[in-house]
């Protein structure tokens, strides 16, 4: 009897290379800490590069112009912008679909379950733009003060990885819900506070594309194709009204269905049929592959759209988006007149002590506010010590705080907020693992 087990791909074989190898690569790249390690690997490339006798080839590689053009229109940037504004837009397409699907399935669903880990978000942001803002009234800096307030997930989850046993695993699912709140907020006051002149008629456009892509919707238009189009134009509509163009990525988000076209069973039932009718050995081969497609299609319609292009944006997300951004970003001449500078810079000082202070602050006080109304009670098997670790790896973020800075300040002040936003993510991770480490101590 033939086997009927489904064949094994080379990459599940036991083979040497693939068994001891690429499967293990392949596991570490599917943990949650995965994608913090190869931020904070790209990091350290922009770092040394910045700082090594080749820097100078640092800058001109991201200066390098490339241009898209068809007719009169075109867009013409150095491939810094290209990553910053176009590779960022799938980053913020995946922090709007996350907000959606826990607004309608997750913690955020659920008010009384999400109300510690919101308020500790709104906390963990009025605080450290209070900071930020009391350190640079009147200045030019005080326009970045948004980049005192985003949560990195993707590093702070490293960061609860990394602690290990010594984090409680509720606080995965509160610092989750409590970033996807942050995300909401930020997104917000970055659409808001940190975008350019607008200009009103790009604007329509967009909003035009947005009335498109739920007319298409409405519809049951299903082709992906179709709001990949939308999306381009929204995008280019967002570019060239003043608006970031990276928020779109937020905005398809929001409209991506979050319910499977096709029911289970009905593909279920699909399935059998096709099974009975078709050949386990057709010849020619390919006679019934005709059936086996149109199961093909209704089975990945048994899935939600947003939890297909969420499967498909992670990996290259976390793996290769947050990382192109850092390399492209963080580079920076750490010279001794630089950190000179930072250190004696109000921009840098409110960014460190906005975020490490006022992240802190901001998210234990909220939560001991709530605790002591009797309206919330800390994550399972979680202590105040451990919300203070949880305050501390919220404070590590560097994504978003170095898109803000980009769009806010000029050139000359950028260099002193990185250096302020890197000095937080060390702050930050090492404050955050000793107070994880310190409490498992004392607790066994």
């Amino acid at each position: 009897m033939p086997d009927e087990a489904p064949r094994r791909p080379w990459l599940h074989s036991d083979r040497p290379v693939p068994r001891r190898v690429l499967r293990p690569l392949q596991e570490f790249l599917s943990t949650s800490a995965a994608g913090g390690v190869v931020l904070l690997v790209a990091i350290a490339v922009a770092l040394l590069w910045a700082n090594s006798p080749f820097s100078g080839g640092y800058e001109r590689f991201w200066a390098t112009r490339f241009a898209v053009s068809l007719g009169s229109w075109g867009i013409d940037e150095n491939l810094r912008w290209w990553v910053n504004d176009g590779l960022m837009a799938p980053f913020f397409l995946l922090v709007g679909l996350e907000i959606k699907r826990e607004l309608l399935t997750g913690e955020l669903r659920d008010r009384r379950a999400a109300l510690l880990p919101a308020a500790a978000a709104l906390g963990g942001m009025i605080v450290p733009a209070i900071i930020y803002l009391a350190l640079n009234a009147g200045d030019t800096g005080s326009r970045a003060w948004v980049s005192a307030m985003p949560t990195d997930i993707v590093v702070a989850l490293g960061i609860l990885t990394l602690a290990g046993t010594a984090a409680p695993p509720s606080l995965k699912p509160f610092l989750l819900t409590l970033a996807i709140v942050d995300d909401i907020l930020t997104v917000l006051a970055i659409a808001v506070f940190s975008s350019q002149e607008v200009r009103w008629m790009p604007l329509l456009v967009a909003l035009g594309s947005v009335a498109v892509a739920l007319g298409m919707q409405r519809i049951h238009v299903r082709a992906s194709a179709v709001y990949v189009v939308i999306g381009l134009m929204l995008w280019i509509a967002l570019q060239r009204s003043g608006v970031s163009p990276a928020l779109a990525g937020v905005l398809i988000g929001f409209l991506t269905p979050a319910v499977a076209f096709q029911r289970p069973r009905a593909v279920s039932v699909e399935a059998h049929r096709t099974a009975d009718d078709t050949l386990d050995d057709p010849d020619p081969p390919d006679v019934d592959a005709p059936h086996w497609l149109r199961l093909a299609a209704l089975s990945r319609e048994a899935v939600s759209p947003l939890a297909r292009v969420e499967h498909l944006l992670l990996p290259w997300v976390t793996l290769i988006v947050l990382p192109l951004f850092a390399l492209a970003n963080a580079g920076m001449a750490l010279s001794g007149g630089a950190i000179a500078q930072a250190v004696h810079s109000r921009v840098a000082l409110g960014l460190v002590f906005g975020r490490i202070v006022g992240k802190l602050v901001g998210i234990v006080l909220a939560c001991w506010i709530l605790v002591r109304a009797g309206v919330a009670s800390l994550p399972s098997q979680a202590g105040w010590p451990h919300m203070v670790g949880v305050g501390a790896a919220a404070a590590a973020a560097f994504s978003v705080s170095l898109l803000v800075v980009d769009l806010t300040l000029p050139v000359e002040l950028q260099v002193v907020a990185k250096i302020g936003i890197l000095a937080s993510v060390v702050l930050g991770g090492t404050i955050a693992l000793a107070v994880f480490r310190a409490e498992s101590r004392q607790s066994s």
